[in-house]
């Protein structure tokens, strides 16, 4: 559970910074590496962006390399599994998961302390656009992402592999 909500005046504070051309610029660097690094220390419980959006550390295969992959991601919990949006923070580019995810698309979720194998389908447009006030209601700023970037974001639900 996030400790502040996205429309508390934090919550607002920190969107108008995750927004910012200098944090999509500075963000990518410095957030992912804190928080693979926390979520790795604290056995899947702790990460910086968890005090806002509900967060996971997704494990990919890399499509280039075959070597695991492991991308920080706010994440909406929802229909069995998690929905994941391919922000990259606003960048003009798709996030190198999202590839890997279309390449192979099985991976491990960490959430919350437990480890699951999951299998991602990226949302057809029909889908996505059904899903979106879900995933902006977690994180508004993924609107501005589409703004920024200019790009169709990658919008994936992954499901346990049970």
């Amino acid at each position: 559970m996030p400790v502040f909500r996205t429309d508390s005046v934090i919550g607002r504070g920190v969107r108008k910074m995750a927004t910012s051309k200098g944090f999509r610029k500075v963000g990518p660097k410095v957030v992912p590496p804190m928080d693979r690094a926390l979520s790795r220390l604290s056995g899947g419980r702790l990460m910086i962006s968890k005090f806002l959006v509900p967060s996971l550390v997704l494990t990919t295969t890399g499509q280039k390399s075959g070597l695991p992959r492991e991308s920080p991601l706010a994440c909406v919990p929802a229909d069995g599994g998690w929905y994941v949006v391919g922000s990259n923070f606003g960048q003009v580019k798709h996030p190198a998961w999202t590839g890997n995810l279309i390449a192979h698309p099985v991976a491990t979720v960490s959430f919350g302390g437990g480890h699951h194998e999951v299998t991602a389908r990226l949302l057809s447009p029909e889908e996505k656009a059904e899903t979106w006030p879900r995933l902006v209601a977690a994180w508004p700023a993924y609107d501005d992402y589409v703004e920024s970037s200019g790009r169709d974001l990658r919008v994936f639900h992954l499901t346990p592999s049970e």
